[in-house]
């Protein structure tokens, strides 16, 4: 069986899910130093510029399963992180906000994420623009809907 032929150039594919990795878990590191992680920082960063919010738009905001939602909430609400609260305008549905405390444990987590930040632009130099630029049209590419996805 013959081997495979070595690539002169690296993966993206596979460079990126190493990037993403390595990110996160550094993001993560930093986050639990301050007693939080991604997860309650993207549900706090979301209500925070929202105001409540109902579990379906948390779920997406955060890239959670609505059953990890509910048990993460859960804690978040015993920490006094969060809130949940009857919608005025239907009292059938329930909304999630944060609490003063919640607001506090933001305030760290922004910072440690904000310190992540910098040393990513440290690593780049002036080119940490030009991947933010990148990085913003893939997702924006990506999320797009398949229909309006050129075909060649």
């Amino acid at each position: 069986m013959a081997a495979a032929p070595e690539r002169s150039t690296p993966d993206p594919l596979r460079l990126l899910s190493l990037v993403e990795r390595a990110v996160s878990q550094r993001l993560d590191d930093a986050l639990r130093a301050h007693d939080g992680d991604i997860d309650q920082w993207r549900i706090l960063s979301l209500l925070a510029e929202r105001g409540g919010c109902p579990m379906n738009a948390v779920a997406d905001h955060a890239l959670l399963l609505a059953p990890k939602l509910s048990k993460l909430v859960d804690r978040m609400v015993s920490a006094n992180l969060v809130l949940r609260r009857t919608d005025e305008h239907d009292r059938r549905r329930v909304l999630i906000a944060v609490t003063p405390r919640g607001r506090q444990a933001l305030a760290a987590w922004d910072a440690a994420s904000a310190a992540v930040r910098q040393e990513f632009r440290d690593l780049l130099g002036p080119d940490a623009a030009l991947l933010d630029d990148l990085l913003g049209r893939l997702a924006h590419g990506l999320t797009r809907s398949p229909a309006s996805v050129p075909t060649s």
